[in-house]
């Protein structure tokens, strides 16, 4: 007969230690919630491992004890994938931060899953090397996370997202096996890909443990543009023709007049003139004799679209003044309103007018504030629905979800998915089966089963039951 459940974390106090076992409310507030604004579920025990070997003791007592287990990087997540939805233990890599190794010949390092983003990036570019994937927090995400959630950011449209970077994993199963896969080379196709299909599960599968990434080498040069646009209409126009002019952007970036609107109240670096209804930010890399010239060709295809203003970065000054002015996007949505709902979907890069069109129809059908910016370049819209009424109002709620499932049914109608970068997780996880047939909803609940046998790694979360 199975101890009971109080058993396993005084064993895992025994020997880890109470400093990393963490048992009292206070000090479970922070692991009881993430970005998504899902609400609080508080964990039995928050488990600060610091080695591979502790992820694994975790992972074998929870599977001996029936305890379930939620893996959790920084709690940057928007769609409720750390949350302890079943109790349990929640599995913190936050401790797991160190860099293990820079390979400067094979272009590759070597990372714990705890390992900030944007400190990886520094790293890398001080030696000339680059790591693309660029997610909004990447100040505070963690490369764990990133793998998690297949993390993109305004870059991947000319460099792709993290499962492209991801070559190989170490793992941790539930029950407390680990295992190796992947490659230190580009190309290689031993075997199933094990890593392809871990990267972007969520944590339902398995637990990183060690991540080895691709480098690319730096580009030479990088020139940023920002357009202000008349409306959201002529932003859209801008966007296809400079797709059309030949040279990939490294990023193309829309922001509608909504969420222009919230960064004129918000203090940030950049400011838009006046007569700006919505904003394009092209970026190009390459080399320097011709980048000019790809520039000068973005700037003409917005002045075509009827720009009222286009800006060129002179220097790296005025390139990170556009930037944290872009992300700044999201925190001002967030700030200035008592509610927001972020969404993320994905629709064909021919229907990005079309589908910006029915967002402003959402919006006005069901009275809701809906600011929308994101990646046009390869056709990734984050939608934040906002308002200043009483969240606990049956009738707000009921409106907001009217107004969500709106969205979904027109994302999907033109072609789309229902997330590009932010994955399901508890938030999306009942509107899959819109998306997906039964048929392929039963073989992934299937491969569920071949990792996690009693469904205890983080339950409820990415696939319907």
């Amino acid at each position: 007969m199975p101890a009971s459940p109080i058993d396993i974390y005084e064993l895992l106090t025994r020997e880890l230690g109470s400093r990393r076992v963490l048992r009292d409310e206070e000090r479970l507030e922070a692991y009881s919630h993430d970005e998504s604004g899902l609400g609080r579920f508080p964990p039995a025990a928050a488990v600060l491992c610091e080695s591979a070997a502790e992820v694994s003791l975790v992972l074998r007592l929870a599977r001996e004890h029936r305890v379930p287990v939620t893996p959790r990087g920084t709690g940057t997540g928007m769609t409720g994938g750390a949350l302890a939805v079943q109790g349990g233990i929640v599995l913190s890599t936050e401790r797991m931060n160190q860099v293990l190794a820079i390979d400067e010949q094979d272009l590759l390092a070597v990372v714990e899953p705890g390992v900030i983003t944007g400190v990886l990036q520094e790293q890398v570019e001080a030696v000339g090397l680059f790591y693309p994937p660029d997610p909004a927090s990447l100040e505070s995400c963690s490369l764990g996370g990133n793998v998690a959630e297949n993390a993109g950011g305004p870059r991947a449209f000319k460099y792709g997202v993290t499962r492209r970077y991801t070559l190989g994993l170490e793992l941790a199963l539930m029950g407390g096996e680990r295992l190796r896969c992947g490659r230190r080379t580009v190309k290689g196709v031993t075997g199933y890909d094990v890593v392809a299909t871990v990267v972007g599960s969520e944590g339902t599968l398995a637990v990183a443990t060690e991540i080895t990434l691709r480098l690319l080498p730096q580009p030479p040069a990088v020139q940023t543009m920002l357009a202000a646009m008349p409306d959201v209409v002529s932003a859209g126009v801008a966007v296809t023709s400079i797709l059309r002019a030949g040279e990939p952007p490294r990023a193309l970036e829309i922001i509608d007049g909504v969420t222009v609107d919230h960064l004129r109240r918000k203090e940030s670096p950049y400011r838009f003139p006046a007569g700006a209804g919505a904003v394009v930010l092209c970026e190009l890399d390459g080399h320097p004799e011709s980048l000019e010239a790809a520039m000068l060709r973005a700037a003409a295809a917005c002045a075509a679209a009827g720009a009222v203003d286009v800006f060129v970065a002179k220097d790296e000054s005025e390139r990170r003044a556009i930037w944290q002015t872009r992300r700044n996007a999201s925190p001002a949505l967030k700030e200035l309103h008592r509610s927001k709902t972020a969404e993320d979907i994905v629709v064909p890069l021919g229907r990005i007018p079309e589908m910006l069109g029915r967002i402003a129809a959402i919006s006005a059908r069901h009275g809701i504030t809906i600011g929308t910016f994101g990646h046009a370049g390869d056709g990734n819209l984050h939608v934040n629905l906002v308002h200043d009424e009483d969240e606990a109002d049956p009738a707000v709620r009921a409106r907001v979800q009217a107004a969500i499932d709106d969205l979904f049914r027109a994302t999907l109608a033109l072609g789309g998915t229902l997330s590009g970068e932010h994955g399901i997780g508890l938030a999306k996880r009942d509107h899959v089966a819109w998306e997906q047939t039964p048929e392929l909803i039963g073989f992934q609940q299937r491969l569920k089963r071949v990792f996690d046998p009693d469904g205890l790694l983080n339950p409820g979360k990415k696939i319907p039951q």
